[in-house]
């Protein structure tokens, strides 16, 4: 299994060097960045200073999506980054959420995300491209043909077969092992239809964690199960209780964000914080799920049993604090067990 770490860009320029630093010296093989340009810094400067203080690990945005950026103007992008840190760049991409949400747009749609993921990988490759309706195709002859894995975050039906036959890998944002192999089964299942090889697909689960005591763990990490149902609201709104399309622990889920007779409405101005006032219809059940949480015994069965269940990257959401002290009892504690 591969091990990853995820920054929003709110801590210091210098600590996130120092993190990566610490993460790859220790085993992680991946660093990834929020792509939500209001909320945080944008990504970009950091992840490029990161590449250059370290040697093997890769960078991507977790995620980006097709609304924020002109699509040549984000292909030029990615494709410089992976010019500058040596073919260590990966695109994470999803429909868009808190960064067009938070404007008041509304994501791509599924439609879009696809045509998104062909035209900019193609032209981080190096291919001539017709795109969005642009008038005149563009070109990119510096890239060296470089073949820019994807990975496509999805939780509904649409997006998760599109993650199947347009991704080379799936982002799925909770730790819950049986809904981890749920999604990866639908988009599998999807590539394996459209004629692909799935043999190397590869499937991330996302989440926050903390090693130690596990009712500190679930107060600092119950934000992340409400983030989750701020994401899958709409999907389980629209295929509804007794669909196969949709997991039925996720529709009773939502079910219980609505029947608590509170706003329902996701406040962004507290996306990811510790203390979000949107976690008032969590349970310590359900964060335990989702998350990881306890002591680093836990961790390590947990996360064998996400393994089993087909999940190739585990992607800690460092937004607890302490995050130096959880990347080291990962090095310590975790990592080992895997490699």
């Amino acid at each position: 299994m591969e091990f990853a770490i995820t920054f929003r860009g709110d801590l210091s320029p210098q600590r996130i060097v120092a993190i990566c630093r610490q993460a790859e010296a220790g085993g992680f093989d991946y660093a990834w960045f929020f792509d939500t340009h209001i909320l945080w810094r944008d990504l970009y400067p950091q992840m490029a200073v990161c590449m250059e203080h370290t040697e093997s690990m890769r960078f991507g945005p977790c995620v980006t999506n097709p609304n924020v950026r002109d699509w040549s103007v984000a292909a030029s992008l990615f494709g410089a980054m992976a010019v500058q840190s040596g073919g260590r760049f990966d695109m994470g991409v999803g429909r868009g959420d808190s960064s067009v949400r938070v404007m008041g747009k509304r994501p791509a749609t599924v439609a879009r995300l696809v045509e998104f993921c062909d035209a900019v990988k193609a032209m981080v490759r190096g291919e001539t491209v017709q795109y969005d309706g642009c008038p005149e195709p563009v070109t990119f002859n510096w890239t060296g043909g470089y073949e820019m894995p994807v990975w496509v975050a999805a939780y509904g039906p649409k997006a998760l077969a599109a993650a199947g036959t347009a991704g080379d890998g799936l982002i799925v944002q909770l730790a819950d092992t049986l809904l981890c192999q749920w999604f990866s089964n639908q988009a599998v299942a999807a590539g394996k239809q459209a004629g692909r090889d799935m043999a190397g697909y590869r499937v991330m689960a996302c989440a926050p964690v903390w090693v130690g005591d596990k009712a500190s763990g679930i107060e600092r990490t119950k934000w992340f199960p409400a983030l989750v149902g701020n994401h899958v609201a709409d999907i389980v709104e629209k295929y509804g209780r007794g669909s196969d399309l949709v997991p039925p622990s996720l529709t009773t889920y939502i079910e219980r964000r609505k029947g608590r007779g509170a706003d329902e409405g996701y406040d962004y101005k507290q996306h990811t914080a510790k203390d979000s006032d949107n976690t008032y219809y969590v349970t310590d059940e359900i964060t335990e799920s989702f998350c990881l949480v306890g002591p680093p015994e836990a961790h390590v069965a947990k996360l064998k049993a996400l393994e089993a269940a087909g999940v190739t990257q585990f992607n800690i959401y460092l937004t607890n604090g302490e995050e130096e002290r959880l990347v080291a009892e990962y090095v310590d504690h975790v990592i080992p067990h895997f490699r």
